[in-house]
């Protein structure tokens, strides 16, 4: 008997079943002991909802403010890697279900689709959200030009650099697989390998890591608007807005780099209150446990003015392509309109922290 798809766990455990141990462990798994990925889920149900009732909700609508400009729906799909291992659909499944639902999507990097396909599918369509490219710097200047050129003439809209992961993290459960990609499934716009000795930390590697300087050059290569995700350190929040980026992203990579990093739950109040304070102009985004259209409303009411979703979107992909994606997604935006409403909140921007209770631990 099929289980029906109602909810985001139900679209795990239906993953799961379509999925290799490897691609599962790969996709759903996070570093060492997997606290900081526990926690994330976790952490956003420990604030409870403060509901106002008998307000006018006539003109209400889910539309936000992201880089300037209005879009219809305060939620994208994170940059994943190699989504071709989970369906054949890939990157351009996840694109046309995120442009269906009227959700952003970040393409990675480590897409195993062309980006100019990727774009050529969704760019033109009308109610869709934003389409922006995820970096991971390169060890070459001039490939990363390259790429960021192509993003440029392909249609992509800004640029989101992620600067959490200089290396990668310890994950046991992948440790525990062989994660041999299937034939047809490799990066397609992977960089040349760099073979120069450098000595120092993890192999020299470290050598070759971005720093704020390299942050200064790549917004002089680019007309593109740039994002940094992967900050959980209101510090380095002040550093990059001062850095001149257009905005930031809270996030702890999904628990999938360092562990023991606290939740982003945990970590955007303090954050979401400097940008609020000092950086108005700025674009906000936090990602990490979103799970529930309650949840994107408690990242709303927090001070974010959107919210990106991995896991939940390739759980989608893994079991139903496009289709599976697309149901997860409208599944969130129900959940977020009715959380809206049953707050007596009619607009994403008139969330704030009034609508929130920290909850204390039941006995």
């Amino acid at each position: 008997m099929q289980i029906p798809l109602i909810n985001v766990h139900d679209h795990a455990c239906a993953a799961q079943a379509a999925l290799s141990p490897a691609a599962w462990a790969y996709f759903s798994g996070g570093a060492a002991d997997e606290l900081t990925l526990r926690r994330n889920d976790a952490a956003w149900e420990q604030w409870g909802l403060r509901p106002r009732v008998l307000q006018d909700l006539r003109a209400g609508h889910t539309r936000c403010q992201m880089l300037g400009k209005s879009w219809p729906m305060p939620l994208l799909v994170a940059p994943m890697a190699y989504q071709r291992w989970a369906h054949p659909d890939g990157e351009s499944g996840m694109a046309l279900a995120a442009a269906a639902q009227s959700c952003g999507f970040v393409l990675s990097h480590q897409t195993s689709t062309p980006l100019q396909d990727v774009a050529a599918w969704v760019a033109a369509e009308a109610m869709r959200g934003p389409l922006w490219f995820q970096l991971y710097w390169q060890a070459r200047r001039d490939d990363l030009c390259a790429l960021v050129q192509a993003a440029e003439s392909a249609g992509y809209e800004a640029l989101v650099l992620t600067v959490d992961a200089p290396v990668q993290g310890v994950r046991d459960r992948e440790r525990r697989h062989d994660l041999t990609l299937p034939a047809g499934v490799r990066a397609v716009h992977g960089a040349r390998a760099s073979h120069e000795p450098v000595p120092g930390l993890c192999s020299g590697v470290l050598h070759r890591a971005p720093t704020w300087p390299d942050v200064h050059w790549l917004r002089q290569q680019t007309r593109l608007p740039i994002l940094l995700k992967g900050i959980t350190h209101s510090d380095d929040a002040r550093q990059a807005l001062d850095a001149g980026v257009a905005g930031i992203v809270v996030s702890n990579h999904g628990g999938r780099v360092l562990d023991t990093v606290p939740a982003t739950a945990e970590l955007l109040p303090e954050i979401a209150k400097l940008v609020r304070n000092d950086y108005p102009q700025a674009t906000l985004l936090v990602d990490g446990g979103i799970r529930r259209g309650t949840d994107l409303f408690k990242a709303l009411a927090m001070g974010a003015h959107a919210a990106l979703i991995g896991r939940p979107a390739i759980y989608g992909l893994a079991h139903g392509g496009a289709r599976g994606v697309a149901q997860v997604l409208r599944q969130l935006r129900d959940e977020f309109e009715m959380a809206l409403a049953l707050c007596g909140c009619p607009t994403p921007d008139a969330a704030h922290s009034g609508y929130l209770q920290k909850l204390s631990p039941l006995r």
